[in-house]
């Protein structure tokens, strides 16, 4: 920790720049679900071609996280955010002035790029401007809980601005001046709050190149090995159900557009009540009965919901009074799947010395950006081949995968004999 840290007083206004900056990507991160549904209505693409739009952000994050990681201790978190948050207000700015599937296309590679810089950034800056062990913990629940209040405004946010009598029209195209002045205020906010990042840099760093490797050497450990595993496919489970729960809602339960979305929120705000309630479970049972009986869950709505969810009948005029039950059964998947990426994370963190969690935190980002990439593209691809029934039952497959793969990650990490931490 940095020995001269900024007083409390001066350290909030820093932290609620940070807060603000997590609930503004959170928003643009998962939108995708929002933005597929209405790029088919508004631009006339088919959903194959819609599949593609995860990747988009996905593999940005993939590629500049592992630069990032080496790259911003010398150039500055504080730069580095800086950057990200220009990079946003252009692209948000773009989407209303020229709009077209191109300029969402290079909207989510923007966002990408800028919140592989964010979140690398944030997790060190945490690092710099906490005393102890336990504000760290504290502040890092915080805005990782932030992020999923976030995610759960940015589906009423979008859903707002759908013309229910014209879902065609481009007027939601102007949320996106909303977003662009929310990044404004962040990146103000972020300016005038400098901090000490002298103690960012690793004296016994070898440079960028030495850092790369580095983390590319870990990979060379099994257990490292089946963890990067398992978070590729736990992050493909979520992200293709996140992504193409809206189309689900629409397509499958002939939801109306902007009632799909909204219908969509109840999944994030599952993986909120999810990861705030798993933390007292995993202290009092541990970590692994707690995972597999979620992988168990979600599994279970799979195979009982999702049949039922396609047999529901279109209705002429729906509204939450006469919606299927299967719109509140369904976010039951994020309920099940919320406390299974941060306590891997923390598994794996907690199993390996704090000079290497920097690299660790690169491989968990890159890890998990391809395996969003691969959900949504994948999901997406089976929804326009054989429809959304069978796209959500496919889901099966990896949930079955990463419940295989706890037994050995669990012996991985006791041959370790390092202590487990909870989140």
């Amino acid at each position: 920790m940095s020995a001269t840290l900024p007083r409390r007083e001066r350290r909030w206004p820093l932290v609620a720049a940070l807060a603000l900056t997590y609930v503004t990507f959170a928003i643009l991160l998962n939108s995708v679900g929002a933005v597929i549904l209405q790029s088919v209505a508004t631009f006339g693409i088919d959903n194959g071609r819609a599949a593609a739009l995860e990747a988009f952000k996905d593999l940005p994050i993939a590629v500049i996280s592992c630069i990032a990681a080496a790259a911003l201790p010398r150039i500055g978190y504080r730069r580095g955010m800086m950057l990200a948050l220009a990079l946003v207000i252009a692209g948000t700015a773009a989407m209303p002035l020229l709009p077209s599937f191109a300029t969402v296309k290079l909207l989510f590679v923007l966002t990408g790029i800028g919140f592989a810089l964010v979140k690398t950034s944030t997790y060190a800056t945490i690092g710099l401007i906490t005393p102890d062990a336990r504000s760290h913990a504290s502040l890092t629940n915080a805005i990782e809980g932030i992020f999923m209040v976030g995610v759960l405004a940015g589906y009423w946010l979008f859903a707002a601005f759908i013309d229910p009598r014209n879902p065609a029209s481009p007027g939601w195209l102007n949320v996106y001046w909303v977003l662009a002045g929310l990044a404004a205020v962040n990146l103000m906010l972020i300016l005038s709050n400098p901090f000490d990042e002298s103690d960012a840099i690793d004296p016994n760093s070898t440079g960028i190149r030495g850092d790369m490797r580095a983390m590319a050497g870990l990979l060379g450990r099994p257990l490292i090995q089946v963890f990067a595993l398992s978070a590729f496919l736990y992050v493909l489970i979520e992200q293709g159900v996140g992504s193409w729960l809206p189309t689900f809602n629409a397509e499958v339960l002939h939801l109306p557009p902007a009632m799909s979305v909204q219908a969509a929120s109840l999944f994030a705000g599952a993986l909120a009540v999810g990861r705030l309630g798993a933390g007292g479970l995993i202290r009092l049972v541990g970590w692994f009965p707690v995972l597999a009986g979620c992988l168990c869950g979600v599994a279970l709505v799979i195979l009982l919901v999702v049949p039922l969810a396609g047999a529901a009948p279109p209705q002429a005029q729906m509204s939450w009074a006469t919606a299927p039950v299967s719109i509140l059964v369904m976010p039951m998947i994020g309920l099940c799947l919320a406390p299974i990426y941060p306590t891997l994370n923390s598994a794996i963190l907690s199993s390996l010395p704090r000079a290497r969690h920097a690299a660790m935190t690169g491989l968990i980002i890159v890890f998990s950006a391809l395996g969003g990439a691969t959900g949504s593209f994948l999901t997406g691809k089976v929804f326009a081949l054989l429809g959304g029934v069978s796209a959500f039952r496919l889901v099966l497959i990896p949930t079955v995968s990463v419940l295989l793969l706890l037994p050995v990650l669990r012996i991985l990490l006791g041959r370790d004999q390092m202590p487990v931490q909870s989140e």
